[in-house]
């Protein structure tokens, strides 16, 4: 394993203005890495989509938005609402390719008792199955239930961001396999420039609704290695509108947990020179 810190750190932008709902990605992913079907080729009811989230056996997984609003609101292209007649409804299709975040503070790194889960050269997160002991510690410790443990042998599982083909110089197989450029996977501060003119670009071409999504190296996780161009309110697409790192506050609950104890220690030993007295 290669030293941390040693190059850049790598990542995906997904730019869901251009995602075409194809799951080319979902596809690639399951290939390169062996991820087990999830369930069976069902949709769920909810448009195309046939995998619902993100889980163990489904690392990339791409979401269909429906919206149904005047057409005048939805400032692109829709279905069933002609130019002519921008009041009525109009239907319009949000897509999006939803992976791990690799977290600048993760929390799953956090509490992992055994050390499965660690930070790699590349600044991503990565289990390792031949440690993980499949104490679920780490499924709620994320604050986007990303991680999730296999029901067939009960280990946790996630996007690895393919570490293996990363240290053979290869991208990313679901990068690999977009059609459209929606992934894109280069070093992270490079990304993020690429990032923020393809959203002036948006703005200008009279999409104002455009946004970054997990950019930020000054929110809640220290900004995230996957991160998102969307169309609408993070929440729209299942994401938490402000996500803060789980653990943030184990510092100092470990610190008060150590002064009661200390308290407690104190008062015992004080009651028991009384007793001797």
């Amino acid at each position: 394993m290669a030293e941390y810190g040693a190059q850049p750190r790598m990542g995906f932008f997904t730019d869901t203005s251009v995602c075409i709902g194809c799951k080319a990605c979902e596809v690639a992913c399951k290939e390169w890495n062996d991820v087990p079907e999830a369930g069976g080729q069902d949709l769920l009811g909810l448009s195309y989509d046939n995998t619902g989230d993100l889980g163990s056996n489904t690392w990339r997984h791409v979401a269909f938005i429906e919206q149904e609003k005047p057409a005048v609101d939805l400032g692109m292209p829709t279905v069933g609402a002609p130019e002519q007649h921008p009041e009525e409804p109009g239907v319009r299709w949000l897509m999006s390719s939803d992976v791990c975040k690799h977290c600048t503070h993760a929390a799953c790194l956090d509490v992992c008792p055994t050390g499965a889960l660690f930070r790699t050269e590349f600044d991503t997160v990565v289990v390792q199955q031949d440690i993980c002991n499949g104490c679920g510690y780490c499924v709620p410790a994320c604050p986007y239930g990303v991680i999730e443990k296999r029901e067939s042998d009960g280990r946790a599982f996630k996007c690895t961001l393919c570490y293996d083909r990363l240290g053979a110089g290869m991208e990313p197989a679901c990068a690999k396999a977009c059609p459209t450029d929606s992934i894109q996977f280069g070093e992270l501060d490079e990304l993020r420039e690429r990032a923020a003119a393809r959203v002036s670009t948006l703005h200008e071409d009279g999409v104002p609704e455009a946004r970054l999504y997990g950019h930020d190296p000054d929110d809640g996780v220290g900004g995230d290695g996957a991160f998102f161009l969307l169309l609408d309110e993070p929440e729209v697409y299942g994401f938490p509108p402000d996500p803060v790192v789980t653990t943030r506050d184990l510092p100092q609950m470990w610190k008060r947990a150590a002064t009661t104890a200390a308290g407690v220690a104190a008062a015992l030993v004080v009651s028991f020179l009384g007793r001797r007295r």
